[in-house]
């Protein structure tokens, strides 16, 4: 089982990009999907959550500007980020909770990561 986190880039503030949060391998199901952020030199923030029935939770920095969904045909969770802004630079993670095939129990997941920069 792998996630795989992507969607980073370069933009200006204001603008927008799309991460996107893909598992594979032999999934059983997924529970909870989480997107979290690291600037250099801070902690490591829960950025959104969303359940399997597709409740969602977000950090208040982000309220309004980001939306996380899920496809559940395609294992993917993706985080919508509008009105951009500086502080929102970051490496982005992805966390999934999962139940894979191989096992009876629910484990967390890390995607490797994507950096989001926001600048002029």
């Amino acid at each position: 089982v792998q996630l795989q986190a992507s969607g980073g880039g370069l933009v200006q503030p204001g603008g927008s990009l799309r991460l996107s949060c893909a598992a594979s391998g032999s999934i059983v199901s997924i529970n909870v999907v989480a997107w979290y952020r690291q600037a250099p030199g801070k902690q490591r923030e829960v950025v959104a959550r969303i359940t399997s029935g597709n409740s969602t939770s977000y950090g208040d920095s982000v309220k309004g500007r980001f939306t996380i969904s899920r496809d559940n045909g395609k294992n993917t969770v993706y985080l919508q980020m509008n009105s951009l802004k500086p502080e929102d630079t970051a490496v982005y993670y992805c966390s999934a909770d999962l139940r894979a095939s191989s096992v009876t129990y629910y484990a967390r997941y890390w995607g490797q990561g994507t950096q989001v920069t926001v600048s002029s």
